[in-house]
């Protein structure tokens, strides 16, 4: 099958209700047994057939009860408000998985198990990341807010490093990982403390990650 020639790039950085390793991340079982979290991508380069994406950020929040590969859960696409009808029906598309293989990208994984799409929304979405340092701020305004950071050992010794690399992946290759706390108001609530911060480059096409 022939897909529509897309691709995003860009600084990603979520956060999720797991442990520092997030244990989603090595196939096993969510810390505390459900999943729920979000991401912010900023497009540094993007396209979707003709339609230019540098520059637009979005969101995705999400929930299941269980593991993801149960299903039953939810979610729902932020979209910056800067994008005009052809960027947002692309990003739309894009991010319920449509004009990509499937199996190939956590988008096309996330819309799959989930019963519940909320209608995306178009807001303002202020982001900032510095991937080397794991520190991030999110402001949407009633929506959602989250601040990451980095890891601080807890027998002292200052900030700890380390990363998660997955080379046949479907949303990343490497991530530095450090902690984020979040707050969430709308369709999808959510309220995280100290937990899992991922902060990575994000290459996607129709076929997945982008090597």
């Amino acid at each position: 099958m022939a897909y529509r020639d897309w691709y995003i790039e860009g600084r990603e950085f979520g956060n999720c209700n797991c442990i520092d390793g997030c244990p989603c991340q090595f196939e096993g079982i969510p810390t505390n047994g459900g999943c729920h979290g979000f991401e912010v991508v900023e497009i540094t380069k993007g396209y979707f057939g003709d339609v230019p994406l540098d520059e637009l950020r979005f969101g995705l929040i999400y929930a299941w009860p269980g593991p993801i590969y149960e299903g039953k859960g939810q979610m729902q696409v932020l979209i910056d408000e800067r994008a005009d009808a052809a960027q947002r029906e692309a990003l739309e598309t894009v991010l319920h998985g449509g004009e990509t293989e499937p199996e190939t990208t956590h988008w096309w994984i996330f819309h799959a198990m989930c019963d519940t799409v909320h209608d995306p929304i178009h807001t303002p979405i202020a982001f900032e990341v510095d991937i080397d340092a794991r520190t991030a701020k999110v402001s949407i305004p009633g929506v959602l807010e989250s601040s990451g950071y980095p890891i601080e050992a807890p027998h002292g010794g200052g900030k700890h490093r380390v990363r998660i690399q997955i080379p046949d992946g479907i949303e990343f290759e490497v991530a530095e990982i450090g902690k984020a706390s979040t707050t969430a108001s709308g369709a999808i609530p959510m309220n995280l403390k100290d937990s899992y911060g991922q902060f990575n480059i994000l290459r996607h096409g129709p076929g997945g990650v982008v090597h």
